[in-house]
Parts: structure tokens; sequence; C-alpha cells
């Protein structure tokens, strides 16, 4: 499973950008695809055309809530992670991953790279 940053989402939705090709590579492998609670309501936030806003919810197969086991996590990522300012929402994208034993996709490597002693893998 690979769960998709709202910045990868994105990007992906810019015909032939690299992010486009990576994500029609993994539609085509049969690939599942996920998207945090939280990132979707970055997405949610736009701006979106309504036809981009449709084809994202058809590519994003299981759009997972955020629940007590995340939040956990999440906390633990924050704390371990040095407690930076603005990064709270990133921990809970990465927690959400985390607790799907999914890799996460995301133009922002660094943002989510703190988190791989904690097991978050990129895709």
């Amino acid at each position: 499973m690979i769960h998709l940053d709202t910045s990868f989402l994105i990007r992906a939705l810019d015909p032939g950008s690299p992010e486009d090709r990576k994500l029609r590579g993994w539609i085509g492998k049969g690939e599942a695809l996920g998207m945090s609670s939280v990132a979707w309501t970055e997405l949610l936030c736009g701006p979106l055309s309504p036809s981009e806003m449709e084809w994202a919810a058809e590519i994003v197969g299981q759009r997972r809530n955020f629940t007590l086991e995340h939040a956990v996590i999440a906390a633990r990522l924050f704390n371990d992670s040095g407690r930076r300012r603005g990064s709270l929402i990133d921990c809970m994208i990465g927690a959400t991953a985390l607790a799907d034993s999914a890799s996460i996709a995301t133009t922002n490597a660094a943002d989510f790279r703190r988190f791989a002693t904690a097991g978050l893998e990129l895709a």
C-alpha cells in the first residue's frame, strides 16, 4: 500500500509530470493507494476544479480516518522528531501511513524522512 501525501497528489494532477507518471505506473501495477483523511483535508482546501477533485476521489481508493491509534503514533513522531513547529500535520499523515504499514509518496521527502527511524518508508 502507498499513501499519497497532498503535495504528491497535487503535482500528479499535472499531466505528464513525474508524479503523474509514477502514479499511473502504480495504478498499472494494481498498487493499493490510500490517503490519510488529514491529507485529504489539505487537498480539499484547494484550489481544485470539480473535475480535478473527481479524479482525485477516483484515484485514492482508501481515505483513512484519523483514529486514536493514529493520534498516539503522531504524538510519538512529533516528540521523537524534535517537536518542530508546523510539523504536526506531517506527523499525523505519517502516523496514518505507519498504522497501515504503507509507504508514503510525497514531494516533500525531508518532511517525512525524519520518520524513517519509526519505520516509515518513502515510495
